[in-house]
């Protein structure tokens, strides 16, 4: 990691998963090309998309209703989709408007779904639960590290901070999930 500017202490965390650039999985207007992308496969509904965009994301994004259904409103107003009721539930199928969009949009859906690729690596199999206690981790190390330089040359302040952080390791390994 390069020094630069950034809410983490000034450490360059781009492209490092939660704690990077993008500190929403999403940028404005992506949860849209990303759906596009996802019927570029074939029609699905709603839920399928949603499952469909946890998946893609290793389970990183979770995405809701509130996020999935607007969108795919707006899709279908532009022209971009398609819905109809089929068994009891909407499924959304891209247009040819649609699929020239999505054409138009490949770079960016290509950055979109590296990313998810990215995000993932900090937590494969353990979800957002695990980027969350890393999100942690990284304020601890931040809080370390400028008390550290606080203290200067101090060794017995550097020694209390090292303790503090042996403790909390300690604490930490010995800890068990409950059955």
């Amino acid at each position: 990691m390069r020094r630069g500017r950034g809410w983490w202490g000034g450490w360059d965390l781009s492209g490092m998963g939660p704690w990077g650039r993008w500190s929403r999985f999403f940028d404005t207007g992506e949860v849209r090309l990303a759906l596009l992308s996802l019927l570029g496969s074939g029609p699905k509904h709603g839920y399928q998309l949603i499952k469909d965009l946890e998946e893609r994301s290793n389970g990183m994004y979770r995405a809701s209703a509130g996020a999935v259904y607007p969108n795919l409103q707006q899709l279908e107003d532009e022209g971009l989709v398609t819905s109809e009721t089929k068994d009891g539930k909407r499924v959304y199928t891209l247009t040819d408007a649609g699929r020239a969009d999505l054409e138009r949009e490949k770079d960016r859906v290509a950055q979109i779904w590296n990313r998810a690729e990215k995000w993932s690596v900090w937590a494969p199999g353990g979800g957002p639960e695990v980027a969350m206690v890393a999100t942690t981790g990284f304020m601890v190390v931040k809080a370390a590290i400028s008390a550290a330089k606080r203290a200067g040359a101090d060794a017995e302040f550097a020694t209390k901070i090292r303790d503090i952080l042996d403790r909390a390791r300690r604490e930490i390994e010995a800890l068990k999930p409950e059955p």
